[in-house]
């Protein structure tokens, strides 16, 4: 069974409390951290595969170019 972060939702084994409400510095902090792993995520797949990633940029800009403000 994988791990789950503690406080997402109610363990049936201790007891099905409910869970505490989440902070708004606790969601920006849990945001903050995946922005930051998709970020490195994103930097290392275009370090292993810079054909793609660089075809990829080129689709990034098209689409920008092409949209309407």
């Amino acid at each position: 069974m994988p791990d789950r972060k503690q406080g997402t939702e109610p363990d049936p084994e201790s007891g099905g409390a409910a869970p505490e409400p989440e902070t708004d510095a606790e969601r920006r902090r849990r945001r903050a951290l995946f922005l930051r792993e998709l970020t490195e995520a994103r930097e290392l797949r275009a370090r292993v595969q810079p054909r793609r990633a660089r075809a990829a940029r080129m689709r990034q800009q098209m689409r920008m170019r092409t949209f309407r403000w």
